[in-house]
């Protein structure tokens, strides 16, 4: 049943990331990837507050499922790649070490706001 809840999880995860990525292309054009950075940071505090909050059904669907279809490192490396390549090494250094620092952040926010709820 697991491998159904992570299935769900994806159907949704993935299209979500897709539209995202569209609608912010749209909204901020421009070198820097924002719908990219977006759903990693968003993934990420979703994934972090998931972790200590919900039982094993809901980790393989929301956490392993959704967040795992919504987030991605392979567009990340391939993005910031892209840039390097294209001579926007200020844009690549801002994108790969923003992307890192608030996706830790978002995750730290995630867990403490799950432990929040928990007691």
């Amino acid at each position: 049943m697991t491998v159904v809840w992570v299935a769900l999880g994806a159907a949704v995860g993935a299209p979500a990331r897709y539209l995202t990525d569209r609608a912010l292309l749209r909204l901020l054009p421009g070198r820097f990837p924002w719908g990219t950075f977006t759903v990693n940071v968003a993934g990420s505090f979703v994934l972090g507050l998931v972790s200590v909050t919900a039982g094993p059904g809901v980790t393989a669907l929301v956490g392993v499922g959704f967040c795992g279809a919504l987030t991605t490192y392979s567009t990340f490396a391939y993005e910031t790649v892209a840039l390097a390549q294209r001579r926007e090494l200020a844009v690549a250094a801002v994108y790969l070490a923003g992307s890192v620092a608030a996706g830790l952040v978002a995750a730290t926010l995630g867990r403490l706001l799950g432990l929040a709820l928990r007691h």
